[in-house]
């Protein structure tokens, strides 16, 4: 009977370790629907590779990339668009590039979850200035 009562509390605590492991896990998964730092577009973060892929998926107004560095791609919208593409898993979360319709140009980027509903966006120049944005989860 005590052999029977350890395989059971051991049996549960394996259990239990892997439930709590499991959670960390899916909370530091940047997936999701993200609002951008200004409220005023809509990013939806997929797993793409070996990293994340970033796609505009409402914006206000027209919203057009009015200044793509192509002449032929300025008249169409920014929703659906992929601005972030972050392939390189690195220390704190993932690097790759980012592009900023807002200028047409296109940086290296970042991203990190700096808490569960939270996701740190990065675009540099020559990896010495750097604008950083604070996204919040939208689901």
């Amino acid at each position: 009977m005590r052999r029977t009562v350890l395989r059971s509390v051991s049996a549960a605590l394996v259990v239990s370790a892997a439930l709590a492991s499991g959670g960390p896990a899916l909370a530091a998964d940047p997936a999701g629907l993200w609002l951008t730092e200004t409220g005023s577009s809509r990013v939806k973060v997929t797993p793409c590779g070996g990293g994340y892929c970033g796609t505009i998926v409402s914006a206000p107004g027209k919203a057009l990339d009015a200044k793509n560095p192509d002449p032929a791609l300025r008249g169409r919208s920014v929703v659906g668009v992929q601005i972030l593409n972050a392939p390189q898993a690195d220390g704190s979360g993932y690097s790759g590039s980012l592009y900023n319709p807002n200028d047409g140009k296109t940086y290296s980027g970042a991203l990190r979850l700096t808490g569960p509903n939270a996701l740190e966006v990065s675009g540099c120049v020559m990896s010495v200035f750097c604008k950083r944005q604070t996204w919040t989860r939208v689901n």
